[in-house]
């Protein structure tokens, strides 16, 4: 018989919340405001989840661990009304949002200015300025609709316009709103944040809120590490009184004492294991089928200069996306979802130490890029990653000091909700985005048991609002 989970000392709460990542701690945070003593359990011994920092490749070099980027969080209706300034969080914002590189040397620019960036689209400028102005002043109001799990949109005409376009293919929007390549690539590159094939349903609505949220708000980084980020939501949860222990992995429920309400920051995997037989029948069918979305495959860079873009205006951008054309990228979503790796992949970058001089030694820089591939993909997509870079900055591999790979594996060990590599917590395709990860959403059947993680709706991203509503969910129960 196998040994089971032995009970953990743990003290006396009424809310107990498994997982510190930005979810956890939101329904944490949420739980302790509204009034009730609130312990986060985690596993390892730094909290964070996907919101860490580590010296991965050489000693005074900061890297983001999974998250950098973060135009949700200074965004989310949760994140932005708490105090995170006054626990020591400095958002950075680069000069641009985003730049793609292409093949001419010339680059599209995402700016806080719809006009200025307008201006690095060329004959598709006017075209952006008008799909943009018919929702950018109304962006606060569109996002409360859009982070949220089903219901009837505060918003409705608005978010019915937005909705219209949202839904489409990637693929659809593009040959439809744009004339010019580099126009289509561009937005490619935004739509592929979704993680998923270009030609799938509700791509377009992920390229198009994170253009809108590039000019509201900027991609800002956190001055010193993403870690910084879950220093402050831990230093808030604590001044309502919320503890953390880390070091504490949950294993069983049964390992748990009693509390009015048990919050999982877990993804439906752990969820079956967690809980056991305690799931009806029914609802486990329902977990094992919920799909997890494609892997990423991470590298990290110790520098000994900053990326020698042929395309100046890179310089000027926090994040860059790598990929040669419309056709290019759409390639390398569809084959990594359909389980083959490409060539020429889809890569997403960030060079954080060209803005935040405290990532690295002085006269040092780091960067970061990852691109996607199959779920639990055990190749090595090194070279396909640095010949992508390479293409666009030559010379970039004499730059390098160290390097740091993270596998799908590799990040899974570090992050159990990472199963396979996912950062999303699911694949969010049309038919697992609204209703996810079954019809039940935070509930589970278990009475006073609920999920809180990128699993649930709205969205996968560090925003909070998975926890929040979830938080909410257990105070309505209660």
């Amino acid at each position: 018989m196998p040994t089971l989970p032995s009970k953990l000392d743990l003290p006396e709460t009424d809310v107990i919340v498994v997982g510190s990542g930005p979810n956890g701690l939101a329904a944490a945070i949420r739980l302790a405001q509204a009034g009730r003593s609130v312990l986060v359990l985690e596993g390892a011994e730094t909290p964070g989840g996907g919101v860490r920092s580590a010296e991965l490749t050489l000693p005074g070099f900061v890297h983001d661990v999974c998250s950098s980027v973060y135009p949700l969080t200074v965004s989310s209706p949760f994140f932005r009304n708490l105090p995170l300034q006054e626990h020591g969080v400095r958002w950075i914002f680069p000069p641009a949002a985003l730049a793609h590189p292409f093949d001419d040397g010339s680059a599209a620019v995402l700016y806080t200015s719809v006009d200025e960036t307008a201006e690095t689209l060329s004959a598709d400028g006017r075209n952006y300025q008008r799909l943009l102005q018919n929702f950018l002043p109304r962006w606060k109001e569109l996002l409360e609709d859009a982070l949220a799990p089903i219901h009837f949109p505060h918003h409705p005409f608005l978010f019915a316009k937005f909705g219209m376009q949202a839904i489409r293919s990637a693929e659809g929007f593009a040959h439809s709103h744009f004339r010019t390549e580099h126009a289509r690539t561009f937005f490619a590159g935004l739509a592929a944040h979704s993680v998923l094939p270009l030609n799938y349903l509700s791509t377009a609505g992920v390229g198009l809120m994170l253009a809108i949220l590039g000019h509201a708000v900027g991609w800002p980084m956190v001055s010193g590490g993403a870690q910084q980020l879950t220093n402050a939501l831990l230093s808030i949860l604590q001044s309502h009184g919320g503890q953390i222990v880390t070091g504490c992995w949950v294993e069983s429920l049964n390992q748990l004492p009693p509390a009015r309400s048990i919050l999982l920051d877990v993804t439906p995997r752990q969820l079956l294991k967690i809980a056991g037989t305690r799931l009806p029948a029914s609802y486990r069918r329902k977990l094992e089928r919920y799909r997890y979305g494609m892997g990423v495959f991470k590298m990290d860079w110790a520098l000994h200069q900053p990326i020698p873009w042929r395309a100046e205006k890179c310089r000027q951008a926090g994040t860059i996306h790598l990929g040669g054309s419309f056709d290019e990228i759409s390639e390398s979503e569809r084959k990594s979802w359909n389980g083959q790796a490409v060539d020429r992949p889809y890569v997403l970058l960030s060079q954080p130490s060209i803005f935040d001089s405290t990532r690295a030694p002085k006269g040092k820089h780091t960067a970061w890029a990852y691109c996607h591939v199959p779920n639990g993909y055990t190749g090595d997509r090194t070279k396909a990653i640095e010949d992508q870079i390479e293409h666009f900055a030559p010379g970039f591999r004499d730059c390098i000091a160290a390097r740091s790979v993270l596998s799908p594996a590799d990040l899974e060990k570090r992050n159990p909700n990472l199963v396979g590599g996912d950062i999303g917590g699911g694949a969010a395709m049309l038919t697992q985005l609204f209703l996810r990860p079954t019809a039940s959403l935070y509930k589970t059947p278990i009475k006073g048991i609920y999920l809180c993680s990128a699993s649930t709706p709205p969205v996968p991203g560090v925003h909070g609002m998975c926890g929040y509503f979830a938080a909410e969910t257990a105070l309505a129960n209660q």
